[in-house]
């Protein structure tokens, strides 16, 4: 398959970006409109599966970026022996899903979740640009509201927060009904 002029720069641009690049930026750096970056994203992934490429294009974090395909994930990471990404600590861990489900929420909030103190994981989450302070609550004292960034979409190869497992789907994988989940209080069950 011969790809176009379109694609071509599509491919481009993604290639050269370091982060995913949005529909509305390909449109703007291409000239072109939605339905035409769209078709060239089908066109682009098409070749690469037809020419049986190891890249794909993704949809993560609110825009594209190319990838390689996770057929070849295990050959892939032999590269990155050693050098471990930045792992998260189970408290950072469990304060970013207590925010990703409950945001945008209050520090009091996260730790009545969570049983514990989360100043350090809240720290943590601030430095990694993984969550962020949105605003304040309309409440006395004013406290601090905090939600996930794009940063956190990319780190988890989301998309947006739709793709998030649902709740039931959450006690699934933690093996706990859904009862066992309210009972304790999982996520919370309403927000601040």
């Amino acid at each position: 398959m011969i790809l176009d002029r379109l694609a071509r720069e599509v491919e481009a641009l993604i290639f050269a970006s370091e982060k995913p690049l949005s529909i509305q930026q390909l449109c703007e750096c291409t000239g072109s409109g939605e339905d035409s970056i769209h078709q060239a994203l089908d066109r682009l992934n098409k070749a690469f599966l037809d020419q049986q490429h190891a890249l794909t294009i993704i949809d993560v974090a609110g825009g594209f970026r190319i990838a390689t395909d996770s057929e070849f994930g295990g050959v892939v990471s032999q590269l990155f022996e050693g050098r471990k990404p930045g792992k998260l600590s189970r408290a950072a861990l469990e304060t970013m899903a207590v925010v990703a489900y409950s945001q945008p929420c209050t520090r009091m909030a996260i730790e009545s979740i969570r049983g514990v103190n989360c100043d350090s994981a809240i720290r943590t989450l601030l430095e990694r640009n993984m969550i962020r302070i949105s605003g304040r609550m309309e409440t006395p004292g004013r406290p601090l509201l905090y939600s996930t960034t794009q940063a956190f979409l990319e780190y988890f190869g989301l998309s947006n927060l739709d793709h998030l497992p649902r709740f039931d789907e959450v006690g699934e994988l933690l093996g706990m009904s859904s009862s066992e989940m309210e009972e304790r209080d999982l996520f919370g069950s309403d927000k601040e």
